[in-house]
């Protein structure tokens, strides 16, 4: 089945500097996350969880590693109407300069987007994590009557100088909006929430960057080139002449704009009862990897979650994240690190005929804590990696220190009883 009236757009977002060392040879959307899928598989697969099968991903930045993924990951029927298509930043008659914003995005795509019939444009961020079943999103804006509506978070008063508050009616339709706020104006920006979120002190209503248009509304508010972002021009301006409806969502919902909440989202997916939820019926989709079990042996694991493929020798493995074609040596400590996996293994003959001191993966012996380990690195035997905020921010070619969080770097090699931390 799918959902003919809506169109789904995902802004690939801008240079990622935030996230910044796992950005600096791709998007922000294609960063790999769970130790086996890409941010951008999180508003894909919530749209195709809602039957929403039409779906442009917009992007600008280190594109290439996205395009290939998006590529070989999302297949349809011949006889289907259903599509994932990327759109690079493309020079135009109209416009021969990058994408300027997130409405300037979407201002010089629609000439794509209007060649597709539909009633509502669903637009999304390409760097969030959450799960949403945005039928009931859609719902509420025909039930309302609006021509646009926001979903919107409650947050607390530290968080909340960092996003776009409103403030709504008693219809939930929205009055104000103010973007990124100083801490001296938040007192006159509370909002009637629930119960439980007053009670976590969550009483600011932020916007999640996620919105649906009416067709007509979008299309006449593109016409003004002088407006390049949804969260500075477009929302504040629209909400005074254009019925706008919030759509308060309650659920888990982690915006990735720094290392440390991209840590901390990844190590959460060991807990128990992740706040994320990958264990159910309409789970996260990705590319469909024909990859072997993984080999465990004499390992003590402990809130760990491992990809596909991995061959592991580790001493013990506690409250990490260990992903695709992983290789793990004996003897070793891994403890509150991600390890996003190899994107193809070494044979014993490659590693013999090229004389590879160091393999992909992690050597014997070795103490890995308070780290993020990008694709396919090599750490030698006997290296010591001691993250904590004990340790100054600083960056070398093979790794970069982020608030206490040691990121080795994509392809990096670290020697054999390197000490870090």
């Amino acid at each position: 089945m799918i959902n003919d009236k809506v169109l789904g757009i995902i802004l690939g977002g801008g240079q990622g500097s935030r996230l910044y060392p796992l950005t600096k040879d791709r998007s922000k959307p294609a960063v790999p996350i769970a130790g086996k899928y890409r941010l951008v598989d999180i508003p894909i697969s919530n749209c195709i969880n809602s039957d929403i099968k039409r779906m442009y991903v917009l992007t600008q930045f280190n594109s290439a590693s996205l395009n290939k993924h998006i590529k070989n990951t999302y297949h349809f029927s011949f006889f289907s109407s259903a599509f994932v298509d990327v759109l690079a930043a493309e020079q135009t008659i109209q416009s021969d300069k990058w994408f300027q914003g997130t409405a300037d995005a979407v201002r010089q795509s629609m000439h794509h987007f209007l060649q597709n019939d539909f009633e509502y444009a669903l637009i999304l961020s390409g760097d969030q994590l959450y799960q949403m079943d945005f039928n009931d999103m859609i719902k509420k804006h025909e039930e309302s009557g609006a021509e646009i509506s926001i979903a919107t978070y409650p947050v607390t008063a530290k968080d909340a100088t960092s996003f776009g508050l409103l403030k709504t009616n008693d219809e939930n339709i929205i009055t104000s909006f103010i973007e990124k706020p100083s801490a001296e104006l938040l007192p006159n920006w509370t909002s009637d929430v629930g119960n439980d979120m007053k009670a976590q002190g969550r009483e600011y209503l932020a916007s999640m960057g996620i919105y649906i248009f009416n067709r007509d509304l979008l299309k006449k508010l593109m016409e003004n080139p002088d407006t390049n972002d949804f969260g500075k021009e477009i929302i504040p301006q629209a909400i005074e002449k254009h019925k706008t409806l919030s759509y308060q969502y309650e659920g888990y919902w982690e915006d990735i704009g720094n290392i440390d909440s991209f840590f901390e989202a990844n190590i959460g997916l060991t807990d128990d009862v992740p706040q994320f939820d990958l264990y159910n019926e309409k789970g996260v989709y990705t590319r469909a990897r024909i990859l072997p079990t993984s080999k465990i042996s004499g390992s003590i694991l402990n809130r760990a979650v491992i990809g596909d493929g991995c061959i592991i020798q580790a001493e013990k493995i506690e409250r990490s994240v260990i992903g695709i074609r992983s290789r793990i040596g004996k003897n070793s400590l891994i403890s509150n690190t991600y390890m996003m996996g190899n994107d193809f293994y070494e044979t014993l003959e490659q590693v013999a005929e090229e004389k590879i001191e160091i393999m992909r993966g992690i050597g014997d012996r070795c103490y890995i804590h308070n780290c993020i380990i990008d694709k396919n690195c090599r750490i030698g035997d006997d290296v010591r990696i001691n993250g904590g905020k004990h340790i100054d921010d600083i960056e070398t070619d093979t790794y970069m220190v982020k608030d206490g969080i040691v990121v080795i770097k994509k392809d990096a090699t670290i020697p054999k009883g390197t000490n870090i931390g």
